[in-house]
């Protein structure tokens, strides 16, 4: 009979190590709901069909809702709270926003982390590379277009920033932010 007394499991969530006290089969979800109070990652089908629970997993989009904890020890979660900075939205957020692209809204959480690891992976990505890259989004509003051409937004302008003026040779903007929108100034150096 397998062990299935809650235990100490530790992930590194969002830059943060985090240490729960759950059993090691525990869908990664629950975890970042329930034990760590991160409510941007959703729950749509707990079948790994729909999209709302992706997380990025060592930079990869992967569903949250059926990833066992035991599979993401020692690697990199990353929510929708951790794309950016609290109070700046990542570009593909602002570019839903700015774009009006979102409906309901309950799937935008997973389509930012696709989309975000997309761009991550592809700065210059094509209409059908965003459609594949986000065909398992299931948005049942109807908002794929709009979200399609918001998401082209977002990769049009990460290439102007980084190309653009007001950045440093360091891949830094004149207000000292890196091209992942971090504060470069807060931050430990090795």
């Amino acid at each position: 009979m397998p062990d299935t007394d809650p235990m100490r499991v530790t992930v590194l969530v969002n830059g943060r190590r985090e240490e729960v006290r759950t059993e090691r089969d525990t869908a990664l979800l629950y975890v970042l709901r329930n034990h760590l109070g991160l409510k941007g990652t959703r729950f749509g089908c707990g079948l790994g069909l729909c999209g709302a629970c992706l997380v990025l997993v060592d930079g990869r989009p992967a569903y949250s809702c059926d990833t066992p904890m035991w599979a993401v020890e020692d690697l990199e979660v990353t929510t929708v709270e951790g794309l950016s900075p609290p109070g700046r939205p990542h570009p593909v957020a602002q570019a839903i926003i700015d774009g009006q692209a979102a409906q309901c809204g309950y799937c935008i959480s997973g389509v930012v982390i696709g989309a975000a690891g997309l761009l991550a992976a592809n700065d210059d990505p094509s209409e059908d590379e965003v459609r594949a890259a986000l065909d398992r989004n299931l948005c049942r509003c109807g908002a794929q277009n709009r979200i399609v051409r918001a998401v082209l937004a977002a990769a049009s302008s990460l290439r102007a920033g980084r190309d653009g003026a007001g950045h440093d040779g360091a891949g830094h903007d004149s207000a000292g932010h890196d091209s992942a929108g971090h504060d470069s100034a807060s931050r430990d150096v090795d």
